[in-house]
């Protein structure tokens, strides 16, 4: 991941209060994380950072979309993201992120980076399981679907079996009625 000037926030200058951020996300956010899964995306972020005397509150909220292929078909579609996490900005006397909703600045740090917080909250909104809208409603045609469709196990008719026993065993059936 290559740091870039666009995503550097520098809150030393900025005065007590909340001051909004907006980025514009496309594929080349990606690339700089070597992140293939989206064909193209458009996404909208916004970032809401609260300066306070001690510390800094982030909150990022996204939405927009994802071209991704169907799980099921493998027809590219646009899918719809959306997503918010909070962060927490402490100063303390080593930099820390172990936790994900608490980042520890060294004292004197004048800039925070929030490329990779930007880049997990839409990669991490996108769902494990993406089914194309048309599948749901019935209105995709691909190749695939129409194989499948040929491919279907036809209804078999059930075989009465009363009908086409062997004599013999209608005979013992009867010992064991007998009884």
């Amino acid at each position: 991941m290559k740091v870039t000037n666009e995503f550097l926030i520098p809150f030393i200058g900025l005065k007590l209060g909340k001051h909004q951020f907006e980025y514009q996300i496309n594929e080349t956010f990606f690339d700089a994380f070597d992140f293939e899964d989206f064909d193209k995306a458009d996404i909208k972020v916004n970032v809401t950072l609260e300066k306070k005397s001690t510390m800094l509150e982030l909150a990022f909220k996204h939405a927009g979309t994802v071209n991704v292929p169907c799980d099921l078909t493998g027809e590219m579609f646009d899918l719809p993201v959306k997503g918010k996490i909070k962060l927490v900005v402490q100063f303390g006397e080593a930099f820390n992120n172990d936790n994900e909703e608490l980042l520890i600045l060294q004292h004197g740090e004048h800039q925070i980076d929030i490329q990779q917080y930007v880049y997990e909250m839409i990669v991490l909104s996108v769902p494990l399981k993406k089914t194309h809208p048309g599948i749901k409603d019935g209105t995709l045609q691909s190749a695939a679907l129409e194989k499948l469709k040929q491919l279907e196990v036809k209804e078999h008719k059930e075989v009465k079996k009363e009908e086409d026993t062997d004599p013999r065993w209608d005979q013992l059936k009867k010992l064991l009625t007998d009884k």
